[in-house]
């Protein structure tokens, strides 16, 4: 029998109805629980964070319909639109259906079994993160050609991207307790029913969520798919901007892939279901024991192996020829440390503005349900799918025409990033608070907390590793920005990846390798506490 004090994981619905709400808390509806809506404390700053994602989208607006709806829907109608439709709903659908296989399989045999070193291969296998999407493609152009087109183009998106569903599903393999998977198995269930029927359903939040970042990160990708040279929508895009003066058709292309994120988003909050996962009651959660592999023991270590050295080692490795033997290879330490700071300075800036801007977008969405409620978090999402050259000249029009002074300025780069990478703050910050109790912020409130005070002395704290392993991987994704950075850096200002962008282009490959270098190891710091971190 289990004691009051022991630390139970009870499911619970995260609609705003509770039979045990403290007494004095009402709804709309008469009855108690949650507040049906959210606190203007929560609504105001999810408001500001809303306006400023979905900014380029009054951008595409404008633009698209400059010459009229005739146009614009001409341009949406063609074949050449068509094409880019399944060519991007094709790869997108392959990386994430390889990304659900490689996180998920990964993240059980780190968390969940005696897997030898197993908290080394969870550090390993989350250094992806800081190898960017084009050096991977050019890594493995480099070496096999042949690879160019939709093979490499879904190879190099896969590798460079698992990490996104590996850290949150491994995250909530940690927190959930072994308790319900014991009962599965003692009432004659074996490991992989109990695995598919008890287990899975409880990682569904946390996979679905990773799968969507995932996608948008491959519908906006731009670095990968230009040095391969497969067609998507942000390579047409892109094309469509250099070809002519007019930006109408990008605008209307650009429009069309906003169309595709708010259909992903949709769907992922179906898939998400309504229903959390949180421990309930005092003491300390018990962990899993692990799962003896026996004979798998040595396929699961060449899983992880190869894995980590398609994804981390055969980049590095390529990385350390052009160093090694590439005679344009120049080392100025000076240039070299200075965009290594100026990178690390944009790179913080976002990160914290993204972060502050996602706190309450992701606490509504796991706390509230509603139309209010959904709609500042799919527009939180709205703008990481708009390709960054996209949001880049958006902001170039909102600078130009209404806040001059910041135009080619800092600031304006910072914003970009916020509107770019919104999603990965919020999607850490709501599965942190799932993971918090509900009952917890009633019982504040019942005791006299305003709305604030829960947030500040209950909510944040009990979120709080969640919310900083989002900042870590959003400012991994901000070194690493690329097709934004290169329009709104401001004049006399590189970052690595623009530095490393500029030498690739021009085939100088052994000078990019200092920029590239560097960018690695600096991305692999947060990497490796995101991998290290184990709550």
């Amino acid at each position: 029998m289990t004691s009051p004090d022991s630390p139970v994981r009870t499911r619970h619905d995260t609609r705003p109805a509770s039979a045990h709400a403290p007494a004095g808390r009402k709804r709309a509806d008469g009855r108690t629980g949650r507040a049906a809506r959210p606190s203007w404390v929560l609504v105001v700053p999810a408001g500001l964070a809303a306006a400023l994602a979905v900014l380029p989208l009054g951008y595409l607006a404008v633009r698209a319909l400059e010459h009229g709806p005739a146009f614009a829907w001409d341009v949406i109608a063609g074949d050449r639109t068509g094409q880019l439709l399944l060519r991007s709903l094709g790869l997108t659908a392959t990386v994430v259906a390889a990304c659900l296989l490689l996180g998920i399989s990964l993240a059980w045999l780190t968390t969940r079994t005696a897997l030898p070193g197993a908290r080394a291969w969870s550090v390993l296998v989350t250094l992806p993160l800081a190898v960017p999407s084009y050096v991977t493609a050019f890594a493995w152009l480099s070496a096999a050609p042949s690879l160019a087109g939709f093979t490499g183009s879904a190879l190099a998106l896969t590798l460079a991207s698992f990490p996104y569903v590996y850290l949150p599903v491994a995250a909530a393999l940690r927190g959930t307790d072994p308790g319900h998977e014991e009962v599965a198995r003692s009432l004659g269930r074996g490991p992989l029913r109990t695995f598919l029927t008890v287990t899975l359903p409880q990682l569904r939040p946390a996979a679905a969520g990773g799968g969507l970042l995932v996608a948008l990160y491959v519908l906006s990708d731009f670095g990968a798919v230009s040095l391969m040279r497969y067609d998507t929508f942000t390579r047409g895009i892109y094309t469509s901007y250099r070809a002519s003066f007019d930006r109408t058709p990008a605008a209307a292309l650009s429009a069309v892939l906003v169309l595709m994120t708010v259909a992903l988003v949709a769907a992922e909050t179906r898939t998400r279901g309504r229903a959390g996962y949180s421990r309930t009651g005092t003491g300390t959660a018990r962990r899993a024991l692990p799962a003896a592999l026996g004979r798998l023991r040595l396929p699961a270590l060449a899983w992880c192996g190869a894995v980590v050295a398609t994804a981390v080692g055969f980049p590095l490795a390529t990385l350390g020829y052009w160093l090694a033997v590439g005679s344009s290879a120049t080392w100025d330490p000076a240039t070299l440390t200075s965009t290594a700071l100026t990178t690390l300075g944009v790179a913080a800036g976002g990160a914290a503005l993204t972060t502050l801007l996602a706190l309450p977008v992701g606490v509504i969405a796991a706390r509230h349900r509603g139309r209010l409620a959904h709609l500042l978090e799919q527009a939180a999402y709205a703008g990481h799918a708009v390709p960054g050259i996209t949001v880049a000249l958006a902001l170039v029009f909102f600078a130009v025409r209404y806040v001059r002074p910041v135009y080619q300025e800092t600031p304006l780069l910072i914003c970009a990033y916020a509107v770019l990478f919104l999603p990965v703050a919020v999607a850490a910050t709501r599965a942190a608070v799932l993971q918090a109790p509900p009952v917890l912020d009633d019982v504040a409130r019942s005791l006299g907390r305003t709305p604030f005070g829960v947030l500040r002395d209950v909510t944040v704290p009990l979120a709080a590793p969640g919310v900083a392993a989002g900042a870590a991987l959003t400012f991994v994704v901000c070194m690493k920005e690329l097709p934004a950075t290169l329009l709104l850096r401001p004049t006399g200002m590189d970052t690595l990846a623009t530095r490393l962008w500029t030498e690739t282009g021009t085939g100088s490959f052994a000078a990019a390798a200092p920029y590239a270098a560097v960018l690695i190891l600096l991305a692999a710091v947060p990497s490796y506490l995101l991998g290290r971190h184990r709550p």
